[in-house]
């Protein structure tokens, strides 16, 4: 058997260190994890190893005095860095003296994967592969493999998830596809809508509260922590919460431990937490509407569900299970109604045009879906935009897939190569460019130098 290179991690975050080596593991790697840099010299003394990633800020010996002493022991081990934004320019300075690159929290597992197969020389040798997806998920875009394909890495290990998007693009249906993928799959699975809870009782909402903890409270009554012990509790909406609530939900997210509103005695709960929002939390930490430390505690791994409109490729499968679900396999879509869903711009995403197929489904009288029984406002906007690709074969998805990809390709050419800026001019995020160049099988080497 070939050898498998051997990777020391070393990051004082427990569920984060546990979700990177687990990655790196079904990536095929070997992997010794450590919580501290004391124990990393220690592997070092005693085994070769091929690569060293390292958390910058660490209790006793950080990860920048740990570079220092590779540079001096073991300058052909190569290093690096995971840091939040605020020690870029230390990490940049670490590069200089021997580092090799550095990630950004919350890490990207993409970019991780392309650093770590760039230090190493090599490609993976073997890829995880998706399991079958309930009856009613479906996609055909590759935007969207990508980020099922990260949900399933991620999904059996304790790490908090943050699921952003924007409104529309599924985030309940990326929980539920989590929860059924993890080994906390027969535990709850509770949700909570922060923005549909007055800020008021948001606190007790969520750790519950004792007999006479206010006006009203006539009896105790758990909270969805209590309720999610041993499985996993769902935040949507979760820049909602209000900052005093942040700070108790920081502590509970540390060590599971709570007090419920009006009691002086502190409980303890096993919660997997997936928080979900719209917003960016980034945006709302500068305005200091969001904690930056509970930012980065529940940021362990982000999961972005692009809009719509930056996965074309689902429009119409969406819109055929949609079609099935409220009229049944036998109707089907019409020509021109395949041309306006694929040229309307979709703000609310797939919710949105879920309600647009049902409203055709009750317009509707034979077998055929037209876009007459569409809403007028979305044909007459689609009629707007630039003239969308119709599928002209039976393996449609295959015939705007290659369009797709050619266009993704000059995009590149133009920008030569730079994927930030090919992301800016074809209108979407960069991380749905990457999926995208993955699934397309897409050569581009460019690690983009430019990379914020």
């Amino acid at each position: 058997m070939e050898a498998r290179h051997l990777i020391l991690l070393v990051d004082d975050l427990r569920p984060q260190r546990e979700l990177l080596a687990k990655c790196l593991r079904e990536w095929g790697y070997e992997v010794v994890d450590v919580a501290s840099g004391d124990q990393a010299i220690t592997i070092l003394q005693t085994t070769r190893i091929d690569l060293l990633i390292t958390d910058v800020r660490m209790p006793g010996i950080s990860g920048l005095e740990l570079v220092d002493i590779l540079r001096e022991h073991f300058p052909a081990v190569p290093v690096l860095l995971v840091t939040a934004y605020p020690d870029i320019r230390q990490a940049v300075a670490a590069i200089k003296d021997g580092a090799i690159d550095y990630l950004a929290k919350p890490v990207d597992l993409d970019e991780l994967r392309d650093l770590v197969e760039h230090a190493l020389g090599g490609r993976p040798r073997h890829e995880v592969a998706l399991p079958p997806l309930p009856e009613g998920v479906v996609f055909a875009d590759p935007a969207m493999a990508g980020v099922l394909r990260d949900a399933f890495r991620v999904a059996d290990s304790r790490a908090t998830i943050l699921i952003t998007g924007e409104s529309g693009v599924g985030k309940e249906v990326l929980f539920d596809l989590v929860c059924s993928w993890s080994s906390r799959a027969k535990a709850p699975a509770v949700r909570l809508n922060c923005a549909a809870i007055p800020a008021t009782m948001l606190e007790s909402e969520i750790f519950g509260h004792e007999k006479g903890a206010f006006t009203g409270a006539a009896n105790s009554r758990d909270g969805r922590w209590r309720t999610a012990d041993g499985g996993t509790l769902m935040l949507d909406e979760v820049a909602e919460l209000p900052l005093p609530l942040q700070a108790k939900l920081l502590r509970a997210l540390q060590d599971g431990s709570y007090s419920p509103l009006g009691s002086d005695r502190t409980f303890h709960a096993d919660v997997r937490v997936i928080a979900a929002t719209n917003k960016s939390l980034e945006e709302e930490i500068a305005e200091g509407r969001f904690r930056e430390d509970l930012y980065y505690r529940l940021n362990v791994v982000e999961l972005h569900i692009p809009a719509l409109r930056e996965r074309p490729l689902d429009i119409l499968p969406l819109s055929r299970r949609f079609l099935a679900e409220f009229l049944g396999p036998r109707v089907r879509l019409g020509a021109g109604t395949e041309q306006v869903l694929l040229a309307y711009p979709w703000p609310g995403n797939v919710r949105e045009l879920r309600n647009a197929i049902e409203r055709g489904s009750l317009m509707a009288q034979g077998d055929i879906l037209l876009p007459e029984h569409l809403s007028p406002r979305i044909v007459a906007e689609a009629e707007q935009q630039p003239r969308a690709p119709l599928p002209v074969a039976a393996d449609s998805d295959h015939t705007l897939a290659a369009a797709e990809r050619q266009v993704i390709l000059a995009a590149l050419a133009r920008c030569d190569g730079n994927r930030t800026r090919a992301a800016k001019e074809l209108g979407i995020g960069r991380r749905t460019l990457i999926y995208k160049l993955k699934a397309y099988e897409i050569d581009n080497p460019d690690d983009d130098p430019g990379r914020e």
